[in-house]
């Protein structure tokens, strides 16, 4: 019996051996693909890169290709327009936009803004049909707070990247947060995983400052809601920090590039701005049971 139990040892110990080389040229294999992706972005996106980190960012997310991906939050298709390719014809990418509830409480769209978020999920999809090419993942897209019960279960990975400091900004005004989080754990396979990129506070400010009005939330909330929320906290990368950017307690994330949104137009202090760069970020990595 023991030299049987020996046996099956050492065939179990070589074939995790032999699988080894395997799996670490399939995942050179996806990090490659991901880079030459990468390299064919127009340069103005390629500029800022420097701050994004897109190739470290994906691989650290275990982003594949052929995976389901989705993106909360995707705008005008930055991250989108590099996962289409990168995905492949045999992956899929699904856009989540915010709750048309909560854009009101904004207060600064149009009404005419306003009304074209009740077709967002056509329009988006349309509007990203046109970003692929040959070979590209197929498009769709849902509301969160009112994902269909058909995506339950379907996604590899869901990305929050910048996509949080709204939520938990009007969390107490609609449940905004609570409501994306079940979305994100309810569409994932289990073992799925959520990767989240957020402007990160200062954890000795408020956490009334700090609650995401100003763009930026403390890590230590994050990781709190998230587990909260249902998902095993697995790792954190420094990848997208930046320790120049240090807010004082009158500053937004947005006074940084790319927005440059300043009380004046004082060059000086754009000049400053720019100096520090994008905002520091905390990049986690978390996963559904």
């Amino acid at each position: 019996m023991m030299r049987k139990i020996r046996l099956l040892l050492k065939v179990t110990v070589l074939n995790l051996l032999l699988a080894m080389p395997l799996v670490s040229s399939m995942v050179w294999a996806d990090s490659a693909r991901l880079a030459e992706v990468l390299a064919e972005q127009p340069a103005e996106v390629q500029a800022r890169f420097q701050w994004r980190h897109p190739q470290e960012t994906l691989d650290f997310f275990g982003v594949k290709e052929g995976m389901t991906v989705v993106e909360a939050l995707p705008g005008g298709g930055w991250y989108s327009k590099i996962l289409l390719p990168y995905l492949g014809s045999e992956g899929a990418l699904v856009g989540a936009d915010y709750s048309l509830d909560m854009y009101p409480l904004f207060g600064f769209f149009s009404d005419e803004m306003l009304d074209s978020k009740k077709t967002w999920v056509t329009d988006w999809t349309g509007e990203a049909n046109g970003w692929r090419g040959d070979g590209a993942a197929s498009v769709s897209a849902f509301v969160l707070g009112a994902m269909p019960d058909s995506m339950k279960g379907t996604a590899d990975v869901v990305l929050l990247i910048r996509a949080l400091h709204n939520l938990n900004r009007f969390e107490g005004q609609g449940g905004f947060r609570t409501a994306a989080l079940q979305n994100a754990f309810d569409v994932l396979k289990p073992g799925g995983i959520v990767g989240v990129v957020q402007h990160q506070a200062p954890e000795a400010k408020s956490d009334e400052w700090a609650n995401g009005g100003h763009g930026y939330l403390k890590k230590s909330a994050v990781i709190a809601f998230m587990q909260k929320a249902g998902f095993e906290f697995v790792a954190e990368s420094a990848i997208n920090e930046n320790p120049k950017d240090q807010p004082g307690d009158k500053d937004v994330v947005w006074r940084l590039p790319p927005t440059l949104s300043l009380e004046d137009d004082n060059e000086e202090v754009a000049d400053q701005m720019r100096a520090i760069g994008e905002s520091n970020r905390m990049t986690l990595k978390f996963r559904k049971p």
